[in-house]
């Protein structure tokens, strides 16, 4: 396959330009007339494939024929989404080519920060809610039309085992006490395996990155949709989880309807992921640097009072609302 170039500032103006001009007929105000809007990379876009165009604009640049295809799939998914969910989807105001059969979107730029920034409110969390029972309304059919590909939900049992194995490293590192994992149990992880049920559309890519809070901590859109799947909805509330915080995370997903045994796989599902995460990133085995998995981890193993009152076994029925 060919080696894709590696973007610069003056390919990405002169690109950025082009496609200001096929939208609005003019570059964009916070640019110079004869060089173009102004530019900048994002901060942590591998490759350099995400860049700030002006004030109101992001570039995006598929990188590999892979990303391409789940670029051109995405564009037609944020469409199909829209609709159902009450936070903002990014727009492409323009597509083409950056390189042959890489494609390139130019996206409306979101106001508001990151999760990363902003704590989440009471309001953001109905907002969160908004967006799980969305979700759950988008026609699967339609989306699998488009391309987006079923997930077959993960065993939580396999999962618990690679998180005690990386609790050891990180507990030889001085980062994790293995014994919180303790209340995981195989029986418990046998409790809340998914269950056969309706499948719903998941996002499955939440992250403080990609949700976009204002300062008063609401929710004002969310980002990056090239992941999504046809799957288990606890793949969502794991990533909040992680994003936002285990309370928050389980209080919106209560508010949209789940159930305690849902949430309960959702919880265990982040703790998982974000104890081997960040095991893997200090043995050099991750791309993602390390602070960021910190945060993460302490995010997902915060105290929640469901798990404190509700035994899985409790939960005798399905909420039904998709497969967990």
């Amino acid at each position: 396959m060919t080696q894709a170039p590696t973007p610069t500032a003056d390919t990405v103006r002169r690109l950025a330009r082009t496609l200001l001009e096929d939208a609005e007929g003019a570059p964009d105000a916070a640019g110079d007339a004869a060089r173009g809007p102004g530019v900048r990379p994002v901060a942590g876009s591998a490759g350099s494939t995400v860049w700030w165009v002006g004030a109101r604009h992001v570039l995006r640049l598929a990188p590999d024929r892979e990303a391409a295809v789940r670029q051109r799939r995405e564009l037609r998914l944020r469409d199909l989404v829209r609709p159902h969910v009450p936070v903002r989807v990014p727009v492409s105001v323009a597509h083409g080519e950056w390189a042959p059969g890489l494609p390139c979107t130019l996206d409306t730029r979101l106001p508001g920060g990151s999760g990363e920034e902003h704590d989440v409110s009471a309001l953001g969390e109905a907002d969160l809610a908004g967006l799980l029972t969305g979700l759950r309304e988008v026609p699967v059919r339609q989306a699998e039309t488009l391309g987006v590909p079923r997930a077959a939900p993960r065993d939580l049992r396999t999962l618990r085992e690679a998180a005690e194995r990386a609790a050891r490293r990180l507990a030889d590192a001085d980062e994790f006490d293995p014994a919180r994992l303790a209340r995981l149990t195989a029986s418990v992880a046998q409790q809340l395996a998914a269950r056969p049920g309706p499948l719903v559309l998941v996002h499955r890519g939440l992250t403080g990155e990609r949700l976009v809070v204002g300062a008063d901590g609401r929710v004002r859109g969310v980002l990056g949709w090239g992941d999504a799947v046809v799957g288990d909805p606890a793949e969502d509330i794991a990533g909040l989880a992680r994003a936002v915080g285990s309370p928050a995370a389980v209080r919106a997903a209560t508010l949209a309807g789940y159930g305690a045994r849902r949430c309960l796989r959702g919880l265990w599902l982040a703790r998982c992921d974000a104890v081997v995460r960040l095991a893997d990133a200090l043995a050099g085995r991750a791309a993602a640097p390390p602070p960021p998995l910190r945060s993460q981890l302490r995010r997902a193993w915060e105290a929640i009072l469901l798990e404190r009152v509700t035994e899985p076994r409790a939960e005798g029925g399905e909420d039904g609302h998709g497969t967990s």
